[in-house]
């Protein structure tokens, strides 16, 4: 499939004018690159919803914290490209910085979302969620498609993201898809390109623990013992856990004793990556 890449603003705005005289719905996929088959299986649903499918590829500096990560985090826009044309995408959003925050980013109009950001996740990585919901704003603001595509390996990004939509009113339609993992469980995930051979193998631990709390919340045990002895399990295992929590999956609030549905959620930081993972308790 031949694609369409396009880099400015008014190129985006010229080619969605085209794209809506045509009556064709349209569904987003927002990234940051460095594509896995995790992502593809979100573009391969957009296609499912959608008659034509949009993605973005942008490094966004505002959800990374000055210590973090975003000037090594991995680029590889000619891989992506070519992975996106074994799928169905008619169009790649590839903007630099200055188009996404045409006045700078200390002069940027922010947004945030009080309460899920500051939690798990938010409270680690302070303003992580604020630039979140900055950048998937501006993206459904230039898209304005009637479906955006979101995986939840973040979960915490995806409730986020739903609760921007329904607080603005927004007119688009947030769909999440359950995580692709590799055959050992391990999330599909960019920053895993980080880790050598015996950190990979360390790495794996994160699911087994998730899977695990999973089951003892469903045969009756107690939610403060449950994360206690999964944090140990981490570090028994050469993990360095930030949390490892079981809370209500609407809105990540602690649930009562048996309460369902929830997740079970952890962070960890495995040699030179910090993983994150979730696991449904239906």
């Amino acid at each position: 499939m031949s694609l369409t890449v396009l880099r400015t603003r008014d190129e985006l705005s010229a080619f969605l004018r085209r794209l809506r005289s045509t009556g064709a719905s349209l569904a987003l996929v927002p990234t940051m690159g460095n594509l896995h088959r995790g992502h593809l299986a979100l573009v391969e649903r957009a296609a499912k919803l959608a008659e034509r499918v949009a993605v973005s590829i942008f490094v966004n500096p505002t959800q990374f914290g000055p210590e973090e990560d975003f000037d090594r985090y991995p680029r590889t826009p000619e891989q992506d490209l070519a992975a996106l044309s074994t799928v169905p995408c008619d169009l790649v959003f590839m903007p630099p910085v200055e188009e996404m925050y045409p006045f700078g980013i200390p002069s940027a109009v922010r947004v945030r979302v009080p309460g899920l950001s500051e939690v798990l996740c938010g409270e680690r990585r302070p303003g992580h969620f604020d630039g979140v919901a900055t950048v998937v704003l501006r993206l459904l603001t230039l898209f304005d498609p009637e479906v955006a595509v979101f995986g939840e390996k973040d979960y915490q990004q995806l409730l986020l993201v739903r609760r921007l939509v329904a607080d603005l009113g927004l007119p688009v339609r947030i769909e999440g898809v359950p995580t692709v993992r590799d055959g050992d469980g391990l999330a599909l995930s960019s920053r895993n390109a980080y880790l050598d051979a015996e950190d990979r193998a360390r790495a794996v631990l994160l699911h087994r623990v998730l899977r695990r709390m999973g089951e003892r919340w469903l045969a009756g045990e107690e939610r403060e013992r449950i994360e206690r002895e999964a944090l140990d399990a981490l570090r028994a295992g050469g993990l360095k856990p930030e949390y490892a929590v079981i809370r209500r999956a609407e809105d990540l609030a602690l649930p009562r004793s048996g309460e369902r549905p929830v997740r079970a959620l952890a962070a960890a930081v495995v040699g030179k990556a910090r993983l994150i993972d979730n696991w449904p308790i239906p």
